[in-house]
């Protein structure tokens, strides 16, 4: 896990008050009943990991940062692998295969009632700066297209995520499309 995942700065706007002027920070043990239950209540967006699953994901992400509301409470995490990671996701391996350079964000989760305020934003850009530190050109995910996530799909649009693929998962249960950005020069 990267101890230092602070964002670039790179916006060209002033981000609004409240907290999206937070920073992203590392997840910590104490972070993980809150991630969990926020993660579990974002399916089938994600998939439901429990507390157990997301205490033995977490330590081996290459980059694991939440962000907080203005209470100090999570409300937002993102979570992301390196290539070479021991992790049995379909959609980890078809990135593995082919884009191999790439840093995967296996999940991006904003509690709904803070959309739109630019945590989505200032969590990706504690992944481009974890890219660039690890020597990586571009960051990928999947969203969902069935059952389908036009939210996700439209954020990651605005964010310059192009589409290079497309698979089915889970014994053909989700089609996710796969996509890519190259990082911000």
């Amino acid at each position: 896990m990267t101890t230092d995942p602070v964002p670039t700065g790179r916006a060209t706007t002033e981000p609004p008050a409240g907290p999206a002027r937070a920073r992203p920070r590392p997840v910590e043990p104490a972070d993980l009943p809150a991630l969990a239950a926020m993660n579990d209540a974002a399916a089938p967006a994600v998939n439901r990991l429990g507390l157990d699953g997301l205490a033995v994901h977490v330590p081996r992400c290459d980059l694991a940062v939440v962000i907080d509301d203005d209470g100090g409470s999570p409300a937002g995490f993102l979570l992301a692998l390196a290539p070479g990671a021991d992790y049995d996701s379909e959609n980890y391996r078809w990135f593995s295969s082919h884009r191999p350079g790439s840093l995967y964000v296996d999940r991006i989760v904003v509690a709904p009632d803070t959309h739109g305020q630019g945590l989505g934003r200032a969590l990706y850009a504690a992944a481009d700066e974890c890219a660039a530190a690890l020597g990586l050109g571009e960051i990928t995910c999947e969203v969902n297209l069935e059952p389908p996530n036009p939210g996700s799909l439209a954020f990651h649009s605005r964010l310059g995520f192009t589409q290079v693929g497309e698979q089915s998962t889970k014994g053909g249960s989700v089609r996710v499309a796969l996509l890519a950005r190259p990082l911000p020069r």
